[in-house]
């Protein structure tokens, strides 16, 4: 009862509870005789304990079944409730006496590469490569109520009447702008001479605005080709129905003059609404330095970058025990697997009979403090009784000798 009280506000401990048996005298069962009381067992009552807020990202509680895998100094794992985390110099996520959050290696978009876990080692402060651009998909509406063919030489249809721009990115990190334009070229008659028939074509092509050059892709059988869009009546697009690569160019690169990569305009329209554009994305980036670090009920690691990427980093593991009460306290909110307990299941959090992680949050203590002030009220009457029975017996045993 005194240690349930004074660990009555420790993160993660369990509630202990003596068991008490009674002792027979030995004899035959009509004789024996009661001989008092004696500790059966002292049991751990693993029930859920409450969740606090405490706004730590690197506090994690478990709701639910199941322990954390503390690593300790000399290799051998222990289990714990206690989530009260932090990283040490080399990155690795430890508990408040220095022991090793273990968990699952991931890729980069969470998926676990690993089935044994190990100790969890956090990205450092070294940036994060830049990765150049390999894709850029628009989609955007050209007007069909504008038909005037685009002329250089002609003011009424300048270059970027209807145009967007983006900043894409080299290997080095290096933000080049690509600058699109739109200009209405002639259309395309239908032609009733082909199988299938070609319908007629609203055509617009697509310039470098930079340069104003109509840019390029090399086709299937290693033609240069203008990057045209065709349009049906319908405003439905035509062609291209695939992404061509193009190449401009980048003049943030002596080594890497030219910066080539696909462009999926499939989300181009022609209504005979004003031009818009719906989206516009590159999936290219420079190199950012580490921001913050957040985890997710499932357990997985997530890093943040300043360049708007995030990358995961492991996945927290968790273990269970068919006995938990088998488990031995080693002290520090930490308990040893044994005989009793039997072998640990490992697995992810939220999955099966494992909690769920809830960072930013510590489980508290399951002592029910009024309960055990009660309880400690009550032993001590039992204790008075029992010590009035103590005394009891001496009187007769006194009065017994004085008897001669």
């Amino acid at each position: 009862i005194g240690n349930n009280i004074a660990n009555a506000n420790t993160t993660g401990n369990k509630l202990a509870r003596a068991e008490f048996g009674a002792l027979i005298a030995a004899g035959s069962s009509e004789k024996a005789a009661g001989l008092g009381v004696e500790v059966s067992a002292v049991t751990q009552q693993f029930s859920q304990g409450n969740i606090s807020i405490t706004g730590n990202n690197l506090d994690i509680a478990i709701n639910g079944g199941g322990f954390f895998q503390m690593q300790l100094a000399d290799g051998t794992t222990a289990y714990s409730r206690d989530g009260q985390f932090k990283l040490d110099k080399d990155g690795y996520m430890i508990s408040n006496a220095g022991s090793k959050v273990m968990g699952f290696t991931t890729d980069v978009d969470g998926v676990k590469t690993s089935s044994t876990p190990a100790a969890l080692q956090m990205p450092t402060s070294a940036p994060i490569a830049a990765s150049a651009t390999s894709a850029v998909t628009a989609a955007f509406n050209l007007s069909s109520a504008d038909t005037t063919v685009y002329s250089a030489s002609n003011s009424a249809t300048p270059l970027n009447r209807y145009g967007t721009s983006l900043n894409v990115y080299d290997s080095q990190g290096n933000a080049v702008a690509f600058n699109l334009a739109f200009t209405r070229a002639a259309s395309t008659a239908a032609d009733n001479t082909t199988t299938p028939v070609t319908p007629a074509l609203d055509n617009w092509d697509v310039r470098d605005a930079s340069t104003g050059n109509v840019l390029t892709y090399t086709d299937d059988n290693g033609a240069t080709q203008n990057l045209q869009l065709q349009f049906r009546a319908n405003g439905a697009l035509y062609a291209p129905n695939a992404s061509p690569t193009v190449t401009i160019s980048n003049a943030s690169s002596i080594t890497n003059p030219t910066l080539s990569f696909s462009l999926d305009l499939t989300g181009a329209t022609q209504y005979a609404t004003s031009f818009a554009v719906s989206s516009l994305t590159q999936d290219g980036y420079t190199s950012g330095s580490l921001t913050g670090i957040t985890i997710n009920e499932q357990g997985l690691i997530k890093a943040s970058y300043s360049n708007g990427q995030t990358q995961y980093n492991g996945m927290i593991s968790l273990a269970t025990f068919r006995n938990p009460q088998g488990l031995q306290p080693l002290g520090g909110n930490n308990w040893a697997q044994t005989f009793a307990s039997g072998e640990p299941t490992t697995g992810q959090p939220g999955s099966g009979q494992f909690g769920s992680t809830r960072a930013g949050a510590l489980e508290d203590s399951n002592v029910d403090l009024t309960a055990e002030l009660v309880s400690m009220m009550t032993t001590q009457r039992a204790y008075q009784a029992n010590a009035q029975t103590i005394k009891t017996q001496d009187q007769v045993m006194q009065s017994l000798i004085n008897l001669r």
